[in-house]
């Protein structure tokens, strides 16, 4: 069976569709591994900015992303504000080492802040969300306050970079260099699941050419 690592940050509401998403996924004789990464994280390291700090897109991503919840039957709440910090309820997502809680808390992370407007930077709520699906709250927000538990989110996010992983939800399978960023390339996603493949001679041959312009910055 083929192993998809799902990179994702609950910050992203992109995010949460992809992990509605997952079934799809196995259902192409696939398993899908779940790996918490910071964004913020992605985006210092490339040097990017996020697409809701550009007001023009931060209002086109929300329209985006309520038109795609209309069409899948998903209800649609959002989070008290965002941007929000995620940084507590990654690690909670990291303290689990066990890929089945993983995904059932990753999940009930995403639906509760995107499906019900929870805030899922308060302590409180990460804690009530985990103890709903029969997790220690308290005890896994205690984790994540470990040393141990900063230092391996921030090792998993230093190696998406690495890996090529840029932005949230990328998926990535069996550890091939190629990656698919966004919940809308699931469908591209499929078609390397069923053998598609580019040329990657020609993609090389193309990336080594010189540009013809520069942007002035």
């Amino acid at each position: 069976m083929t192993r998809v690592d799902c990179y994702f940050d609950p910050v992203s509401p992109y995010a949460w569709l992809a992990l509605r998403d997952l079934s799809r996924i196995e259902a192409a004789n696939a398993s899908v591994r779940l790996v918490p990464v910071l964004f913020a994280g992605l985006l210092n390291a490339h040097g990017n900015i996020g697409p809701a700090e550009l007001p023009a897109k931060r209002r086109y991503i929300f329209l985006d992303v309520m038109r795609e919840a209309a069409r899948r039957g998903l209800p649609f709440v959002g989070p008290p504000g965002h941007p929000f910090n995620p940084l507590r309820a990654l690690r909670m997502c990291t303290a689990l080492d066990d890929d089945g809680q993983r995904r059932a808390l990753a999940l009930a992370l995403v639906t509760g802040c995107w499906e019900r407007g929870e805030d899922i930077s308060d302590e409180a709520a990460l804690a009530r969300l985990a103890d709903g699906i029969g997790l220690d709250g308290a005890g896994l927000l205690a984790s994540a306050g470990s040393a141990d538990v900063k230092r391996r989110l921030a090792q998993t996010t230093a190696q998406a970079v690495a890996d090529g992983v840029f932005g949230v939800p990328t998926f990535r399978v069996d550890g091939d260099a190629g990656v698919f960023w966004g919940g809308d390339r699931v469908e591209a996603l499929f078609w390397q699941l069923r053998g598609g493949r580019i040329d990657e001679l020609a993609l090389d041959a193309f990336l080594a050419r010189e540009p013809l312009a520069q942007r002035r910055r």
